[in-house]
């Protein structure tokens, strides 16, 4: 299958200008970091939990709405989510003058449902994850709306691709790049865009246990669908891989490693003590990563974290805190 080019991510990258944020860098040089690595790692976060919609998933959904003619905006977008993608959904229909609808799963956070709500779309609660993908589809067949799928497909790898660009300008000659991974497309096109740019930086991925469908891929040579998720990580919940992002990942990533939903906690901790940053499970999957399994590999390394989210309510996130916090 053919993968992004720089060419192609460049040219993603003028069409989203004045669109999206461009998202600040920050070395984090305190607390864990500076406790728990040695003295020469070098730890810089692309924040893309400023972004606007709070998460990464407004630059995919946002290339592919842009991409639909004027019949397909008339008839409308459809996608299937937890909320990030569906809060990016929603805003991407609005801005591009087209309707959205969103299938969530009923535990989707209310924050987040009342978000795409505020957006305009109408959106549809259903049991689980599962049901909401075939909830989307209904909807394709049955309204004749454009699925915008959450993470597979060219033009949402092209728009995370950009995440990739930006970080590789921001911060020259990183070692390592990790990222957290629910269905690949955040790690398929920044890992085209960083392999790129430099094949000697690693680019790992991060999955929980429990929803750990690209690992599963990766060990088995081919996409797999899992029986069922089970993780605090709801923007990582993806059910199963898929064909495109799974291909770019087995070409430009260099391995996924998986963390625990209590990990996930305690990266939630570190961030909020060190730099107060209030984030949902998801991007603390890279900072689980960074000082559990990958640690020796990136001691004394430049590395990039990347903050893909933020979406999350007040009660949750302390809920979640109060977990991650050391006994």
């Amino acid at each position: 299958m053919p993968v992004p080019s720089l060419a192609d991510i460049r040219t993603a990258a003028d069409r989203l200008a004045g669109k999206i944020l461009t998202t600040p860098v920050w070395r984090w040089q305190t607390g864990a970091a500076a406790t728990r690595l040695a003295p020469s790692t070098e730890v810089w976060l692309k924040l893309e939990l400023l972004q606007t919609t709070g998460s990464f998933k407004l630059r995919g959904a946002l290339n592919c709405v842009e991409a639909l003619d004027a019949d397909a905006k008339r008839r409308g977008i459809v996608a299937a989510s937890a909320g990030n993608h569906a809060i990016a959904a929603a805003y991407a229909a609005r801005i591009a003058g087209t309707s959205a609808t969103v299938v969530m799963p009923r535990h989707a956070s209310p924050l987040r449902i009342a978000t795409c709500e505020g957006f305009g779309a109408k959106v549809v609660l259903v049991p689980n994850v599962h049901e909401a993908f075939a909830g989307a589809q209904a909807l394709v067949a049955g309204e004749g709306r454009t699925m915008i799928h959450p993470f597979d497909g060219p033009l949402t790898t092209l728009g995370t691709a950009t995440v990739g660009l930006e970080f590789m300008q921001q911060v020259p000659q990183l070692d390592a790049v990790v990222v957290p991974v629910g269905g690949g497309g955040l790690i398929s096109g920044i890992a085209a865009a960083v392999k790129q740019l430099n094949p000697q930086c690693r680019v790992y991925g991060v999955e929980p246990f429990g929803a750990d469908a690209m690992y599963r891929s990766f060990q088995a040579g081919e996409p797999v669908k899992l029986d069922a998720v089970d993780t605090i990580a709801d923007s990582l919940g993806a059910p199963y891989a898929l064909a495109y992002s799974f291909g770019v990942c087995r070409q430009f990533v260099d391995e996924i490693v998986r963390v625990s939903d209590d990990d996930l906690c305690r990266g939630m901790h570190d961030l909020f003590i060190d730099m107060k940053l209030a984030v949902e499970p998801a991007p603390a999957a890279a900072v689980a990563a960074l000082f559990g399994p990958l640690k020796a590999r990136l001691d004394g390394r430049r590395v990039g974290l990347v903050m893909c989210g933020s979406n999350i309510d007040a009660a949750r996130h302390a809920e979640l805190l109060a977990r991650g916090k050391p006994a």
